[in-house]
């Protein structure tokens, strides 16, 4: 028996939600920069300040998704449990952000956010797949990049609106704007509102029911990852351990940004995990969270391997993007890097308008360029496109210094934005087992939030090592990495499609 089929009414719903949250992450996004600027932050402060919010996701998305996997809450359900708990504190926490009147509490406040927004954002991913039939999903993740792109550019324009109706752009203080208080307190009662619509509106298919899909039952290839690591010698955990603590001693030798301490730590800490989590299984314990989490990660699919690798070099130059294109903008567009400015301030609310125009673009690109392309050349050449749309549009800041103009800059990341965000789940929800859907979505999370926390943590020491002072270098590094990902993505094979490095059907 198959699951029935959605309508567009069904589609929507289930990815409703996820317009909320992107709007909570577009006021990040565009705006947190410019809050720890306001603040007091210097530029080569920010990438540091900015590590919470990765290092929460890589904390946050694997536990969430091996706790919905197993979650079942009667009529509320499996994965709208974690809905639900996620949009009420982000909402507290976007209510709080432009309060802040110290830069720690902004960073804490930031920390929290992040974290809750991963609390929503992890289980609407699998959620598209528990959802949906497997010929439907790339439909499913295609309306979901959909309202992540809209609910960006609801996020991302609203301070530029507020000025446009005449709240104060500028602090008399020096300190945080109306224009993105206010805009925070809207952002935060959309996101409840939007994650409350897809909570009422939809109904989870019990385990029961998921039985009579055949997706429900864990077989034994399903517990092999886990009861293999029982055989796992302690040497990879060392190696693990090792790392981090070559990390840590380069720190000190080279002078190191401290920021690249929590790198090191981050090593030490996974190999001491896994050590731990290996000696359980060796004990016959398979079933906790740790071993199960551990074991899923040290025997990820093949497939999931090698977009795993795309997956890291394309969310480095999105986070690159993220942490400086404010500054890039307001110093090479604008021509100020006093906060305080009016002309700073100016192009700080056009960064806004730069990020709604790119996700704009992804949301037209994800429902129609995206599957017009996938049906010609396949989902993995339509992604290797839109990674390669995207690189152009990054260098297309060295040589471009009207506002206006940088609008075309976008078009390109937007494509690639689309791209990132549908082809790789599309692809992943079609070949992994449901009934370890949320964990394995979790665990790929690894790989969006590890590069930025290296970006985090190295790019303000090779910043101020060889471009001080010159932002604009750091969309150089964003090109490069979506031009590395782009070649990734050859190694790709998609199940029941030519590989990305041979000729597809029509």
């Amino acid at each position: 028996m198959e699951k029935p089929r959605q309508g567009f009414a069904g589609l929507w719903n289930i990815s409703f939600g996820f317009f909320g949250i992107q709007i909570g992450f577009a006021l990040q996004n565009a705006n947190m920069s410019r809050v720890f600027q306001s603040l007091g932050s210097a530029i080569d402060d920010l990438p540091a300040l900015w590590v919470a919010a990765p290092l929460t996701g890589l904390l946050v998305q694997p536990v969430i998704g091996h706790l919905s996997d197993k979650t079942w809450l009667g009529r509320l359900g499996r994965r709208r449990p974690y809905f639900l708990l996620g949009a009420v504190l982000a909402a507290l926490s976007l209510f709080l952000m432009p309060l802040s009147e110290v830069l720690i509490m902004a960073a804490v406040l930031l920390w929290v956010l992040d974290a809750s927004l991963n609390i929503s954002m992890e289980p609407f991913r699998a959620f598209v797949g528990d959802m949906l039939r497997k010929d439907q999903h790339t439909a499913g993740y295609a309306v979901q990049t959909a309202f992540i792109g809209a609910g960006a550019v609801v996020g991302s324009i609203v301070p530029w609106l507020m000025t446009q109706m005449g709240v104060a752009n500028v602090a008399a203080d020096g300190g945080i704007p109306d224009t993105v208080r206010f805009s925070f307190w809207l952002g935060g009662a959309a996101l409840f509102l939007a994650v409350l619509w897809t909570v009422v509106t939809t109904r989870e298919y019990s385990p029961e029911e998921m039985q009579t899909f055949g997706e429900a039952e864990e077989g034994e290839g399903m517990a092999q990852p886990v009861r293999a690591l029982a055989t796992k010698p302690y040497s990879s955990c060392a190696i693990w351990i090792a790392a981090g603590v070559a990390v840590i001693l380069a720190v000190l030798g080279f002078d190191l940004e401290k920021e690249v301490y929590l790198l090191g730590a981050l090593l030490v800490l996974y190999g001491a995990l896994s050590a731990v989590a290996i000696s359980m299984a060796k004990q016959g314990n398979t079933t906790g969270m740790l071993t199960s989490i551990v074991g899923d990660f040290s025997g990820m699919p093949d497939v999931m391997k090698r977009l795993a690798v795309v997956q890291f070099f394309s969310w480095s130059a999105l986070f690159i993007m993220w942490i400086n294109t404010t500054p890039v903008v307001t110093q090479y567009v604008y021509g100020s890097t006093d906060t305080a400015s009016a002309a700073y301030n100016e192009g700080a609310n056009w960064v806004g308008w730069l990020f709604a125009t790119y996700n704009g673009v992804a949301a037209i690109a994800a429902l129609t360029l995206l599957p017009m392309l996938a049906k010609k050349l396949g989902k993995a050449k339509t992604h290797i496109v839109g990674l390669l749309a995207g690189a152009a549009g990054f260098a297309s800041f060295f040589v471009i210094r009207d506002p206006q103009t940088l609008l075309i800059a976008e078009i390109g990341i937007g494509i690639a934005w689309a791209s990132i965000l549908a082809m790789p789940y599309a692809i992943l929800a079609s070949s992994l087992p449901q009934a370890k859907l949320g964990i394995y979505m979790g665990l790929f999370n690894i790989f969006i939030v590890v590069p930025q926390l290296l970006v985090a943590t190295v790019m303000g020491s090779i910043m101020k090592a060889f471009f001080p002072d010159e932002p604009i270098w750091t969309m150089a590094f964003a090109a490069a990495t979506l031009v590395i990902a782009a070649l990734a993505m050859l190694r790709v094979e998609v199940p029941g499609e030519e590989t990305a490095g041979e000729p597809a059907n029509a």
